[in-house]
């Protein structure tokens, strides 16, 4: 009997020691009520280009300036007329009139001397900016007005229009990654996603577009040609933008 005895109370020790030990491991989860939780979210989208800004320029050089300006504002008006057959939905801005000498490339070693340096001539310019979103078009648009007008430069990008609509797109786009990231931050932290109010949102303004549009520029500068011009070809390419949110929120 008191081998017995002394069994089962070493059995009771044993049991008790065990317990104490479970409950000491099993340590309570942390308490998650009123938490504040700060989280970042992200959105991304992108669409075609459908619209093109073209920048057409004339330039010319003569002894006599009239007779420069006279061939410049020519060649331009001829030109406008020719964007405007081409394309007659193309909004159009002459821009950036010009004339100065021109001289002798001499090197000048005293001041005295600039009174006499040699003039060559005056050039004259002017620049005609086109928009246009008839990208079909475009390329024989651009080769019936390079008869009379260098191409100075080509950017592709987005329409008013059309840029609205995107920029609702990634606004949806980066709350519901907010939504997404707030859900799984309450399953990692036991806790239902109902819990979750929000507090702030805080989306960032359009000087945080990052990067801002990156558009094709292609420079096609030449001299004025009378002879008729290949259609050269265009890839208009897409327009990404992208929005960076920073919520708070809080557990019930």
């Amino acid at each position: 009997m008191d081998r017995l005895k002394h069994a089962g109370v070493a059995l009771l020790l044993l049991l008790g020691n065990g317990l104490a030990c479970a409950q000491q491991t099993a340590q309570p989860a942390p308490q998650t009520n009123g938490t504040v939780v700060v989280v970042p979210a992200y959105g991304e989208v992108r669409q075609a280009n459908n619209e093109a800004r073209l920048v057409l320029m004339v330039e010319e050089q003569d002894k006599d300036k009239a007779q420069a300006a006279s061939r410049v504002n020519a060649r331009m008006k001829r030109g406008t007329e020719i964007v405007r057959r081409e394309d007659p939905s193309a909004q159009l801005q002459t821009r950036g009139y010009f004339s100065y000498p021109v001289y002798a490339d001499e090197p000048q070693t005293r001041p005295a001397q600039q009174r006499n340096r040699q003039l060559l001539g005056w050039r004259v310019g002017q620049y005609l900016d086109v928009t246009t979103t008839n990208l079909t078009g475009l390329p024989g648009m651009v080769a019936g007005v390079q008869q009379l007008l260098a191409v100075s430069s080509l950017n592709f990008g987005l329409s008013d229009t059309a840029r609205r609509k995107l920029d609702e797109q990634r606004i949806a786009a980066a709350y519901a990654n907010l939504r997404e990231r707030i859900e799984a931050i309450a399953r990692a932290m036991q806790r239902a996603p109902s819990d979750a109010v929000l507090d702030t949102i805080d989306f960032e303004g359009s000087g945080s577009y990052a990067p801002e549009i990156q558009a094709q520029k292609m420079g096609m500068r030449s001299a004025a040609a009378q002879a008729p011009v290949e259609e050269p070809s265009f890839e208009p390419g897409e327009t990404t933008l992208q929005m960076r949110v920073v919520a708070r929120f809080r557990f019930r």
